[in-house]
């Protein structure tokens, strides 16, 4: 399959995490340049900028608040000065919930990191991508937006409120050349959902158990399907959510 990757650039947020670093691999295999970044986790990102480079590819790690808005253009331009104007933009960075903390005082925060954030880093992307007349958009959602779980409600509508503005981006930016998709990763084995209070090993197990294809996603998974939807190889896809919970979504109980 011809990704038609190769000499574009990538942005991956959050990409020091099992996820994004998942991703910006993937990615960078297909001959993309990766700018990966990071807001506490420099180490991460400088192995996955490492490990990039080490193979011949191209990666640059750039530092991202989501919640300091005025920023953006900083990051944008750094990239562009690096790397070159960005192609495909994956916005997988995210500010997991403090578990026991009220939900209406961390709303307003989780919308602003969470929501307002990526949106933001979004539209500093889109002149590149409309003056190239191609660009590829992908949303990493969750899997609790369409199957609600003992959780953190804040979290969820964060991530509910980022699914709706992409959607009307996929609808508002697609004449531009830009498909813009979201993907909703279910359980998946990565440190945070081991070590989270609701989750753990206990539950991986049992929703292995129920799950059709009778594994748990892993971040490869999730980064195999986002670099399709990041390509060229995807002509015609377009504000399309696609869920990665192995059919678990089809399956009551």
């Amino acid at each position: 399959m011809e990704t038609g990757l190769s000499n574009r650039v990538a942005l991956v947020t959050g990409a020091s995490g099992a996820i994004g670093r998942a991703t910006a691999l993937h990615l960078a295999a297909e001959g993309a340049a990766v700018a990966v970044s990071w807001h506490t986790n420099h180490d991460g990102a400088r192995d996955v900028v490492d490990t990039i480079t080490r193979t011949g590819g191209r990666a640059h790690a750039v530092r991202l608040d989501h919640g300091v808005h005025t920023a953006v253009p900083r990051v944008i331009e750094e990239i562009t000065e690096r790397l070159g104007p960005i192609s495909a933009l994956i916005a997988n960075a995210v500010q997991w919930p403090a578990f026991d903390a009220d939900e209406i005082d961390g709303l307003s925060t989780s919308l602003t990191v969470n929501t307002v954030g990526p949106l933001a880093l979004i539209d500093a992307a889109l002149p590149a991508m409309r003056a190239a007349g191609w660009g590829r958009v992908v949303v990493v959602s969750t899997d609790i937006v369409g199957q609600p779980m003992a959780g953190p409600i804040a979290y969820a509508t964060a991530k509910g409120a980022l699914e709706t503005a992409a959607r009307v981006l996929a609808v508002r930016e697609a004449r531009h050349g830009i498909l813009t998709n979201i993907v909703r990763p279910g359980f998946t084995l990565t440190d945070k959902v081991l070590s989270a209070p609701f989750l753990g090993p206990e539950a991986v197990a049992a929703e292995s158990e129920k799950t059709p294809t009778c594994r748990i996603c892993t971040p490869d998974d999730i980064a195999t399907a986002i670099t399709y939807l990041a390509s060229a190889a995807n002509g015609h896809v377009n504000g399309q959510t696609l869920s990665l919970a192995g059919g678990r979504e089809l399956v009551r109980g």
